[in-house]
């Protein structure tokens, strides 16, 4: 072969030669491709299968670009209508508008359209700092076309001159231009015949036709809003982008989503159903961009997201986890869009490139999903096939994994014994015990022994078992437990089991605690069987209970077991139970080895078969776990009968009556755990808390985990410690969004509002004590009049405190429970009191807007009974930044802040920097947005996300009965405190009136008894105790047992005085009683002789004789005379005190003590406020003077959103209502109508009101930091 020569080796090309030799990097493949591509056919779009050449296509297209470029330098002398094209062998595109000047080119000296259309790198869209929404960029274009025609023709009229060019050869001749004058509407029309033999073609081919004449249906389609399109002198008829959808969607059944709110002189999308494959027809500047880009990924990542928005909203779809690529792949968009200096990746243009950020154009023209859009979207079938071809998919997965076998041995299963026999030859005589936790493993364990290995197995259950009737697939997938027992037994799903020899245990016995929430655990099971498959449930014996003794009673060898607590309580009430030794088994786990293998010698006994008795069965499992029963469920716990229980001797028991007799007491208790009580706005869980701190009186702080085990020790409480842990740290909070008055004090890191708390420290580290206002909110004497509870014999909580306030509106409520949930909001303590003040004077309670300590946004109520929360936000149009300095209630910073820098990081974000100088209780961002967006913003609220809707329409509450209820308004809830609380204050002053009785006749006896033994009228000395007692008697003194009750629920093991219990005398000590056989031998001689007189026991004057002897000192009796006479006027003064005066006491002690809290507080907020910080600043611009005009303009930005000070102006309210107050209580006369007790009433509802007024209309002011401790009332 010969060598090549050095010139042959390295050639220098022209440009022609490099285009025709190198045609993929200009116009793409010369070779015929066949492929699937949208043709028009009798008037609609469809997809075929044709043979073309990508090159020829684009030659074509460049010059209809060029074409529609040309609208886009519309003058008022120069509009473009009209653009004709003729598609044939030869190929010609016409249109007027905005004219090529017929002017020679000063530097080039060659005219403009030959320059234009003649010499590469020339053009008008390479000055890269005009922005333009123009398809063409680099110069070749139209050139393109001209250098692949054998014939390229260039006829130009600029409205006065005339110019014609033809180039033939490849652009490789040219011919000498016609110029003329000719007054004639400007137009450019190019005719060109393309190189056919280049192509591999003889002339233009059906299909290459075909797929022309759709290039210009999509000009029609972007521009024909604007201009007519001609396709062989025939107009087409299509005059917006929406009709030129129709062509692709021409059934009139088809879903095409198109708001023309949404369109933007730069965006039209519409949205339709792709059944097989994500779709696109997109175009940029009139491009159609085969391949897509980022325009296509930024609508279509805009709509996917609405779509999840809604399926992770509607609690239809949210069992299935649907992924963004599995909502993409059912969506069709289409996309007419215009981009300022769009990039592509390639000459060809098929795939744009362009940044979001550099999309151009003004806030207001930039693609946005209107609300209208996405309820159109939502409305049409789009989510719900999207749903159901996922569900599909996780469906078949479900199957596939939902599949047991019968095998004889499994590996892999942690803590599963499996029994020697399972998935053997006589597996369906084997038995699984599924054991609640760890615990009721090791008793199953130590009982199997009796009845061996070989047919029963034994698997710990983690917890509580997932709910699958509810669950999402995802979520039963991704179920660790649910898979394993599906393997353990051999299940397989959707399989009608007729018999049991396809599984590896032919029977599945349950055993759990005998509490509510092993009954919970039961019901799992028995859900998950009764789902998947329930002809199990009807297989009689399939499902088994193992059931213990809750509790024992013992008297010498007699052991008696008790399965229910109603059981025991009718045992209690028949027998002399203090004869007996009571023990409580709280879990399987209390019982030993010895009494579980008693339980499995006795297995019969203790075993209990689920039977199933028909559809009824069927509807009850229903009822406690389909979630859309919850209206249901309602009904049926409110027929709730604590007496109801299932009966553990029988061997059966029917599932519909382990529901309605066992299953609801949990459904119950889940109610009373979650929802709290009308009266003292407390669940169960802080309600021991509390109970706790006051049986310690509990003013020295003490770690939270220390506190956690006493409250536990001395309430009863059942359940874990972290929860324990974490409802003593939320009664502590004081952050804003959580307690307006917070019961605990919070010394440490308790939580603040940048995680709701969540940020709290470990309990090990913290502290805390009762806050000083609590007793003023529960005051101590109440506590003599609750009704206390009783747990394993021991006196815990009460059924509910009745506090001076109903702390369910001071610091709201949240919960769910079963078929029942709540949502209260919090409410100013202040306006309370005096709404309480106003119900004691006789007038109704009036509608409350809910109220936050120390929020300083805005909440409205709405019509509909519910209530808007705002945040604070300030917009200055001359810097561009924008202040945020509230957000909406449980919006937690953090939470909000991530949603700022998600915003930030996104393609095109309006958002430039952020800045935070947050305090511990204000908030504090400043942004700085790109230039001129404050001025086009038009809500800013709404923008930044800074309104949160409220609830105050689910006010549920447990009611003074322990009834759940739903109250309708806040003023339901407060009328019917009101009514249980007065009735209480009639409790006290009964309680106080006796108590005082009590103590006015045992001073009387004292002193009666001293002076009598002063007189020498009773003889002490040489006197035997008989004839002692029997000489008290005959004065008529009287006896301990006889002495005036207190009316009080309070009893020795909360602290009522063991003195009085032991006869005891306040002055002194018990009396000493002689031990040994001494003492003995006397109590059986005295005891003796007072059988004569039965009815006087030997200890009835006890409190007495058992007072020192300093007693009968002259200044003991005249102490005594001076208590006694105290007593008598204290009884006489509370005898005439009004009920309402004693309420309105207590409330003006809370206001004082509420009036500190309040000013300590703002001490703290003041000392945080005038710590230093940083302002964002508007980055300098290079011209001075435009730095000084915007200093200018910053006196004439956008106002903040603020409020009024929400304290001053509930104080100024209510000082108006009682300086109302005043005027009628001042009424001339009106005392001479009064007698002596009601003209006394009258003073003291003058001075309660008095005090009111001095305590609410006191301005709460920013107060200088103090050296006094605030630490009592408030954790820095």
């Amino acid at each position: 072969m010969r060598q090549k020569t050095i010139e042959e080796q390295y050639r220098k090309m022209t440009h022609i030669e490099h285009i025709l030799q190198r045609p993929d990097t200009y116009i793409g493949s010369l070779q015929r491709t066949s492929e699937q591509m949208w043709i028009i056919q009798n008037g609609k779009m469809i997809q075929k299968e044709i043979e073309y050449v990508p090159g020829f296509f684009k030659i074509f297209d460049e010059i209809l670009v060029n074409a529609a470029d040309n609208l886009q330098r519309d003058t008022r002398q120069h509009k473009q209508s009209y653009i004709k094209v003729d598609i044939g062998n030869e190929i010609s595109i016409k249109n007027d508008g905005f004219p090529i000047p017929v002017e020679i080119h000063k530097e080039q000296q060659i005219y403009v359209p030959e320059l234009i259309f003649g010499v590469f790198l020339t053009g008008s869209n390479f000055d890269d700092t005009e922005k333009r929404v123009v398809g063409g960029r680099n110069g070749y274009g139209a050139k393109l076309t001209n250098v692949y025609s054998t014939e390229f023709t260039l006829e130009v009229c600029d409205g006065k001159s005339y110019f014609k060019l033809v180039w033939n050869n490849n652009m490789s001749n040219k011919q000498i231009p016609i110029i003329k004058q000719l007054k004639k509407d400007p137009y450019v029309s190019i005719s060109y015949k393309p190189d056919y033999k280049r192509f591999g073609m003889k002339e233009i081919e059906t299909d290459t036709q075909a797929l022309l004449t759709r290039r210009v249906y999509d000009l029609a389609g972007i521009y024909g809003n604007r201009i007519s399109v001609y396709l062989n002198d025939e107009k087409i008829k299509i005059n917006s982008f929406q009709k030129y959808v129709d062509l692709y969607l021409p059934n009139e059944g088809a879903i095409k989503i198109f708001d023309k709110d949404m369109t933007t002189p730069r965006w039209e999308v519409v949205v339709s159903y792709s059944p097989t494959q994500f779709q696109h027809v997109s175009f940029v500047n009139a491009i159609y961009t085969a391949k897509g880009g980022t325009h296509v990924n930024y609508v279509t990542d805009k709509i996917i997201q609405e779509i999840q928005n809604e399926m992770n909203n509607n609690k239809k779809y949210k069992s299935i986890e649907v992924q963004k690529y599995q909502i993409k792949q059912s969506l069709w968009v289409f996309i007419n869009c215009l981009i300022d200096n769009p990039t592509f990746d390639s000459q060809t243009k098929e795939n744009m490139t362009t940044k979001v950020s550099e999309f151009g154009g003004t806030n207001e023209e930039k693609f946005k999903v209107t609300e209208k859009f996405s309820k159109a979207l939502i409305k049409t079938d789009i989510i719900e096939t999207i749903f159901q071809q996922a569900k599909a998919k996780a469906d078949a997965k479900l199957n596939k994994q939902l599949k047991g076998t019968k095998t004889g041995r499994l590996h892999g299963i942690e803590k599963l014994d499996d029994a020697n026999d399972a998935g053997k030859k006589n597996s369906e005589l084997c038995t699984l015990i599924l054991t609640e936790g760890d615990s009721a493993k090791a008793l199953a364990m130590a009982g199997i022994d009796i009845v061996g290995r070989d047919r029963y197995g034994v698997f710990p259950l983690k917890g509580k078992l997932l709910n699958v009737r509810e669950a999402s697939l995802k979520q039963i997938l991704q179920n660790e437990e649910i898979e394993n027992l599906i393997k353990i037994i051999g299940l397989q799903k959707e399989r009608q089991y007729t018999d049991l020899k396809s599984l590896r245990y032919g029977s599945v016995m349950i055993m759990t605690d005998q509490d509510i929430d092993g009954s919970h655990i039961k019901g799992l099971i028995i859900n998950f069987i009764h789902h998947f498959w329930p002809s199990l449930v009807k297989y009689r014996g399939f499902l088994k209970e193992f059931v213990t003794p809750l509790i024992k009673a013992t008297k010498g060898n007699q052991t008696i077991p008790f399965f229910t607590v109603q059981d025991f309580n009718k045992f209690a009430q028949e027998e002399d139970i203090k004869a007996w030794k009571i023990k409580y088994y709280k879990g399987l786990g209390t019982s030993d080895d010895q009494e579980a293998q008693e339980y499995f010698k006795n297995l019969r006994t203790h075993t209990i078969q689920f039977r199933y008795d028909g559809d009824d069965d069927d509807n009850s499992i229903d009822l406690c776990f389909n979630k859309k029963k919850a209206n249901d469920r309602k009904q049926w716990l409110a027929q709730y009968n604590h007496d109801l229980y299932v009966d553990h001797t029988k061997s059966e028991l029917g599932y519909s009556e382990f529901i309605h007799k066992e299953l609801i007491h949990f459904s119950m208790a889940d109610n009373i755990r979650s929802i709290p009580s009308l009266m003292d706005g407390l669940k169960p869980g802080q309600r021991k808390v509390l109970f706790a701190c006051f049986k310690r009186n509990l003013k020295q702080e003490i770690k939270v985990v220390q506190l956690g085990g006493y409250i536990a020790e001395h309430s009863a409480y059942h359940h874990g410690d972290l929860s324990l842990v974490s409802t003593i740290i939320g009664m502590a909070q004081n952050f804003v969004g959580s307690n307006n008055i917070n019961l605990l004090l919070p010394k440490g890191q308790f939580g603040s509002r940048a995680m709701g708390g969540k940020d709290h420290a470990s309990a090990r580290y913290i502290s805390t004590a009762l806050n000083k206002i609590t007793r003023y909110i529960f005051p101590e004497q109440d506590d003599h009049l609750l009704k206390y509870l009783e747990d394993d014999g021991q006196m815990v909580e009460p059924e509910y405190y009745v506090p001076i306030i109903p702390m369910s509106l001071v610091n709201g409520a949240e919960g769910i429970g079963t078929g029942w949930s709540t949502s209260i909001q919090n409410y100013n303590p202040i306006e309370l009191v005096q709404q309480i003040k106003n119900r004691l004077d006789g007038q109704p309670f009036e509608p409350m807007t809910p109220f936050y300590r120390n929020f300083d946004g805005i909440i409205e109520n709405l019509p509909n009974g519910n209530c808007v929360i705002k945040g604070l936000i300030d917009c200055n149009e001359a810097t561009d930044i924008v202040t945020i300095r509230e957000l909406p209630i449980k919006k937690w910073t953090r939470n909000y802040k991530e949603w700022l820098d998600k915003e930030m990081a996104e393609e095109g974000s309006q958002i430039v920097d952020l800045r935070e100088y947050h305090t511990k209780y204000k908030i504090h961002f400043e942004i700085q947005m790109v230039d001129g967006f404050v001025q086009d913003l038009k809500s800013p609220l709404e923008y930044f996300k800074l309104t949160s809707p409220a609830s105050c329409s689910n006010m549920v509450l447990f009611d003074s009965n322990n009834k759940i209820k739903k109250y309708e308004c806040v003023q339901d809830i407060m009328e019917e405190f009101y009514q249980v609380r007065l009735e209480f204050y009639h409790k006290r002053k009964d309680y106080l009136i006796s108590k005082l009785d009590r103590e006015v006749q045992l001073l009387d006896n004292k002193l009666k008894f001293i002076k009598m033994v002063i007189s020498e009228e009773i003889t002490l000395r040489n006197v035997k105790k008989v004839d002692l007692v029997k000489q008290l008697d005959k004065f008529g003194f009287t006896r301990f047992s006889q002495l005036i009750q207190v009316k009080s629920t309070k009893v020795k093991a909360f602290g009522e005085s063991q003195k009085q219990q032991k006869n005891v005398d306040d002055d002194g000590s018990e009396e000493e009683e002689k031990s040994g056989d001494e003492g003995q031998q006397q109590k059986k001689q005295i005891s003796k002789k007072l059988q004569q007189t039965p009815s006087i026991d030997i200890s009835e004057f006890n409190y007495l004789l058992s007072m020192p002897l300093f007693s009968l000192t002259y200044e003991k009796v005249e102490k005594l005379q001076d208590e006694l006479n105290q007593r008598v006027q204290s009884r006489e003064a509370l005898i005439n005190k009004e009920i309402s005066l004693m309420w309105r006491e207590d409330l003006d002690k809370f206001l004082e003590a509420y009036q500190e809290m309040i000013e300590i507080e703002l001490r703290l907020i003041n000392q945080q406020e005038k710590m230093p910080g940083k302002q964002m600043k508007k980055p300098k611009k290079k011209n001075d003077k435009q730095d000084q005009i915007i200093e200018e303009k910053v006196q004439k930005s956008k106002k903040a959103i603020k409020s009024k000070d929400p304290v001053e102006e509930i104080l100024s309210k209510y000082k108006q209502q009682d300086d109302k107050l005043s005027d009628i209580n001042s009424k001339p006369n009106e005392s001479k109508q009064l007698n002596p007790k009601q003209q006394e009433s009258k003073k003291q509802v003058d001075k309660s009101n008095q005090f009111s007024q001095q305590v609410q209309g006191r301005r709460i002011r920013k107060l200088k930091v103090e050296s006094s401790s605030d630490d009592d009332w408030i954790q820095n």
